[in-house]
């Protein structure tokens, strides 16, 4: 088997085209195309459906694609260990999150210890960011309630409130807490389905029977300040992830501790790889510091 067909092929289906896999691999668009072509008559299989400039996976490419992360992340871990002698200088490291308040930090703090690292970052739910670790999209991750599984290692960053999100027009705008039964049939926007905000809140309303008229259901904590800052309901956030928007106000829920631990998170199989060791060792640095736990 070809090994550069296989990367050019690895790099189309994860850039989504072929002009941009040439511009990452530092090749011509041509060869990067003449590489997956001879790969596809090797075998005599379409792993793209070629739409104009656009390209999608085919079954057979998408299954493909699941065995060329594992492989390609292995070749990176392999080239990581054999430049260790020289200390972490170069790389590439693709962190997952469900939220920008952490990783941000993070990955700020990260740069400056190892400048010459390559870094992407990639936002979804928690059930997403899980689902990137496990199948080798992402090294390591910043989340919210990871469950007791096995499969990961984790670094507590911090645990941190649920409050309540209201626009500054509202009636409780100027309150600074509530209780939880003031919510009943109380109109809401909730965040979707793998969100830990979400999650965490309703345990907290089943435990307390307090049914809200949830009138809106969000995909992206973004999504949920505008709704409420535009007054179609009220919600409920993270507290860290509020920001400085003046179209808003936090109130804390009085009588139930709804609150949710941040962590930073891989794959236990990788945890001892150079360059997710080293983010780890980040977010232990800055657990650690009482003013950024305390910030939060």
């Amino acid at each position: 088997m070809n090994f550069a067909q296989l990367r050019a092929f690895h790099a189309v289906a994860g850039e989504g085209g072929f002009t941009t896999a040439a511009r990452r691999l530092g090749l011509t668009q041509p060869a990067v195309t003449l590489q997956v072509r001879a790969l596809e008559q090797a075998y005599g299989v379409n792993l793209f459906h070629r739409r104009g400039r656009r390209v999608e996976l085919t079954d057979t490419g998408r299954q493909v694609f699941v065995l060329t992360r594992r492989l390609f992340t292995l070749a990176d871990e392999a080239e990581d260990l054999l430049a260790a002698a020289a200390g972490l200088q170069r790389g590439r490291l693709n962190v997952g999150a469900d939220g920008p308040y952490h990783v941000i930090r993070l990955l700020a703090a990260f740069r400056q210890s190892h400048p010459g690292v390559e870094l992407s970052v990639a936002f979804g739910n928690s059930e997403d960011v899980r689902a990137g670790l496990l199948d080798y999209r992402t090294d390591a991750a910043v989340l919210a309630e990871l469950d007791d599984d096995g499969r990961f290692f984790s670094v507590p960053i911090g645990r941190y409130p649920v409050v309540v999100l209201v626009p500054s027009s509202h009636a409780w705008a100027g309150r600074r807490s509530l209780r939880l039964k003031e919510l009943h049939r109380q109109p809401m926007i909730r965040r979707e389905q793998g969100s830990a905000t979400r999650k965490a809140f309703e345990a907290a309303l089943a435990q307390h029977g307090v049914g809200p008229d949830f009138i809106l259901e969000i995909g992206s904590r973004e999504a949920v300040h505008e709704a409420v800052a535009n007054g179609m309901a009220i919600s409920v956030v993270m507290a860290p992830e509020i920001g400085h928007d003046d179209r808003l106000r936090p109130i804390r829920i009085a009588d139930a501790e709804i609150s949710i631990w941040e962590s930073a998170v891989c794959l236990a199989e990788r945890r001892e790889t150079r360059v997710v060791a080293a983010f780890l060792a980040i977010a232990e640095a800055l657990a650690a510091q009482p003013a950024k736990r305390g910030a939060a």
